[in-house]
């Protein structure tokens, strides 16, 4: 091994500079520090986002999964169709996923008493929150959920909704303004 000491590496062409080339390890040691006062890109990906485009309705005390997430879409690796995000082959790895749904009970003159935000993996729920009304007198709110968890190649993440009412039976209003789901990869 030989030790190359330098203040400033350039390209000879051009403006690329590659560091290494596929299947090598890269290493910082311990103590080190490594700055970045440019555009960084290629961490924490892949990641997505989306806002529900408009509004939408949910069925009364069914979950109910969450589509059209393509107001302000963002999709780096082309693995978000704007419901459900699909793992890319060899991205398994640790991720944070996150949504929120805004219900809204006034539009069918109703009171709301539970509400769920749910993340679902492979079609079934990862995780859940959950908020209960009591007094059945909830009008409108807007509820989160975030979770990691590891994911592999192909695993798929949908965002769903459910709702229970204290008064009224019909279907439940999703805002577009409040509702939103994404995620992104950490670390390798």
């Amino acid at each position: 091994m030989s030790t190359l000491e330098t203040n400033l590496i350039q390209p000879a062409t051009g403006t690329a500079l590659q560091v290494g080339a596929s299947g090598d390890t890269i290493t910082i040691p311990s103590g080190a520090t490594l700055t970045n006062s440019g555009t960084a890109t290629g961490f924490n990906n892949p990641s997505f986002f989306g806002k529900l485009a408009g509004g939408t309705t949910i069925a009364v005390a069914t979950a109910t999964k969450i589509t059209a997430m393509t107001s302000a879409e963002i999709d780096t690796n082309t693995a978000f169709d704007g419901t459900t995000f699909t793992v890319p082959a060899g991205e398994g790895g640790n991720y944070i996923i996150f949504g929120q749904i805004s219900f809204d009970f006034s539009s069918v003159g109703s009171d709301g008493n539970r509400v769920d935000c749910l993340i679902y993996k492979n079609g079934s729920e990862l995780f859940n929150t959950r908020s209960i009304f009591s007094s059945g007198v909830l009008t409108d709110t807007a509820l989160p959920a975030s979770i990691m968890t590891t994911l592999a190649a192909t695993d798929t993440i949908e965002l769903y909704g459910y709702t229970t009412q204290a008064s009224g039976t019909g279907a439940v209003t999703i805002t577009a303004g409040y509702t939103y789901f994404g995620g992104y990869k950490i670390g390798t």
